[in-house]
């Protein structure tokens, strides 16, 4: 299996250790990536409320580039995967806003989007192509004992058109994803719900008092941590976990880990192996135990 990775701009910065565990765990699955260097930033969704055909046309080059090397586009941030496949179905959707596209990007750049390439977020590829049968046979570490809740963060299920999640409305990816890993998957209501870093240079109380609501409800349904498959969402509840203490008034602790460190512990990674070091909220006892 082989992928063109597209690390997103978090990977690269204030979450370094999400491109670390994704190669880690990659390379004990036997998934080879080819890491875009040359792709541009995804929009965020921020590019295409100014100007959607420049954000589209962004997209469509990072399209047409993996395009050219043959390959599918895995992606490692959940709000890059929403951004990059609304674009794609705008364009794909509209050949007169495709040809419109296409022209910005042959004068600008040379490259024609075909629109042959699938984007594809590293859950969805474990669970859809990888399959979890053979995910199963591969943990070294059974996690077992150790409580998770998942988040899945706005843009894996909204809007529900442009998804790639069957049933976004009842998600059950990281559920299972959780369970096959040897944990136990934790259910409570705000893991639907959004973590409010949309908002958060606009209204910042407001988006920490979102991300306090999702934590307070993990740790209410007895969870150890959280895992999510969306970087924004996840520097959003850890980075900003003492500031939420302060807003809620109470202490909170719980740690917040991406998708592909849960992946990669399972597959016998350590903690320092996927840099849990750089985490605000460090990993508790429970987490410890879970990963000896």
């Amino acid at each position: 299996m082989r992928y063109a990775l597209y690390t997103g701009c978090v990977a690269k910065g204030a979450g370094r250790e999400l491109l670390t565990a994704t190669t880690y765990a990659a390379e004990r699955l036997g998934i080879q990536l080819n890491e875009m260097k040359d792709a541009s930033c995804c929009g965020a969704g921020v590019v295409d409320d100014d100007n959607r055909l420049l954000a589209d046309s962004m997209n469509a080059r990072t399209f047409s580039l993996a395009e050219a090397s043959g390959l599918d586009i895995m992606t490692i941030c959940g709000t890059c995967q929403g951004v990059m496949r609304a674009a794609q179905k705008k364009i794909d959707g509209n050949p007169d806003y495709k040809a419109r596209v296409n022209a910005a990007l042959l004068k600008d750049t040379g490259r024609v989007y075909a629109g042959k390439v699938k984007i594809k977020h590293f859950y969805q590829i474990i669970h859809e192509d990888y399959g979890l049968e053979n995910l199963a046979a591969r943990v070294t570490v059974k996690l077992a004992g150790l409580k998770v809740a998942p988040f899945y963060g706005c843009y894996v299920l909204r809007p529900h058109e442009y998804s790639d999640v069957k049933v976004p409305d009842r998600p059950d990816y990281l559920e299972k994803f959780i369970e096959t890993l040897g944990a136990t998957p934790v259910d409570y209501p705000e893991k639907l719900k959004c973590c409010g870093f949309p908002i958060l240079m606009s209204n910042k109380t407001n988006s920490l008092q979102l991300s306090g609501n999702a934590i307070l409800g993990a740790i209410k349904a007895g969870a150890d941590c959280i895992v999510t498959p969306c970087p924004l969402c996840q520097l959003n509840m850890d980075s900003y976990q003492p500031e939420i203490e302060a807003i809620l008034e109470r202490k909170l602790g719980l740690p917040i880990l991406h998708y592909p460190q849960l992946l990669a512990l399972a597959l016998g990674a350590t903690l320092d192996d996927v840099k849990t070091n750089t985490h605000i909220v460090r990993p508790n006892k429970a987490l410890h135990e879970a990963s000896d």
